[in-house]
């Protein structure tokens, strides 16, 4: 369910994107934010509500096999809700961010730890695993950079793409040498595409939008993991729509994000036309997700709990 305010989160980070690009309007990113905290909020009360009355209580939900790594997603989302608030209130959102970093630090290295005191089974491994130190360090590292942290923004860079480097080339082997995912966890296959363009992303963040081999390195690799969601299309198609389809949300806003950083730096002809095509396609693409959620918890067809 935290995948919601996470991909809502990528929205409205990449509407601030366009806007400091100065190819979009600022409010619309605002209001996205709002919307994306007042979600956030809504499940985070749920969520810490329900946790202690359950069997084994907090560890065994970070010890989950298929949901643990998503509990990351709490101060993750929190993080890119402090970075959407750094341009109206910067020592506020400063404080934010870094309360949010720590806690997702500290959050990756419990749950990295545990991966490596438990029996893990490799069938059971998925692309969410790259969440709470991958995902977890890059957008922090894309964070400091905006708070003008420089030197922290390099460690979170670190921290980022070596845990990617790691982690994701274990899910990876899993994920071509063993049996296939089962269909409830297929969707977050999408996940597999974000690593790169955050990373390029962090890049930007801390050199200030320089261009050069490591820019163009990682906007290549996005490219090659933009043709392999492509391939994945069929297999998507083939599933049955549920809280899982949100793990495309977040993935996809990134490349879009990093996308109007390539358009407004080709600055092909018509590029602002092109940067409003990319803002209105995953912006329609997450509309369509809020459509179909809403209308499958109507019918009750959406949480498991509910039918």
């Amino acid at each position: 369910m935290f995948a919601i305010p996470y991909g809502l989160a990528g929205l409205a980070t990449c509407w601030g994107y366009a806007a400091l690009l100065k190819l979009a309007p600022a409010i619309v990113a605002g209001v996205l934010f709002i919307v994306t905290a007042a979600v956030w909020l809504v499940l985070v009360v749920g969520y810490l509500s329900q946790v202690p009355r359950r069997r084994g209580g907090w560890r065994a939900e970070l010890a989950d096999p298929a949901l643990g790594p998503f509990v990351s997603l709490i101060p993750i989302v929190g993080m890119l809700l402090a970075i959407g608030l750094m341009p109206h209130a910067l020592a506020a959102g400063r404080w934010l961010f870094g309360v949010f970093a720590v806690a997702t630090t500290v959050l990756a290295g419990w749950m990295t730890g545990q991966w490596l005191v438990e029996d893990l089974d490799l069938d059971r491994l998925h692309s969410g695993y790259v969440l709470p130190a991958v995902a977890g360090g890059l957008i922090a590292s894309i964070g400091a950079a905006l708070a003008g942290w420089t030197g922290i923004a390099h460690a979170f860079m670190g921290l980022g793409v070596v845990s990617w480097l790691l982690i994701g080339s274990v899910i990876m082997a899993r994920l071509m040498f063993r049996p296939r995912l089962p269909a409830p966890l297929t969707p977050t296959l999408a996940i597999e595409v974000a690593p790169p363009a955050l990373a390029g992303l962090a890049y930007l963040a801390i050199t200030h939008g320089r261009v050069d081999l490591v820019a163009l390195a990682l906007g290549g690799f996005t490219a090659l993991a933009v043709i392999v969601q492509i391939r994945l299309v069929p297999v998507y198609r083939r599933l049955s729509f549920g809280p899982a389809f949100w793990s495309f949300a977040f993935p996809y806003a990134a490349v879009a994000t990093f996308a109007l950083h390539w358009v407004n730096y080709g600055r092909p002809v018509g590029y602002k036309v092109w940067a409003w095509i990319v803002l209105l396609a995953i912006t329609a693409f997450i509309a369509a997700l809020v459509a179909e959620t809403t209308a499958a918890l109507a019918r009750r067809e959406f949480l498991p709990q509910l039918q």
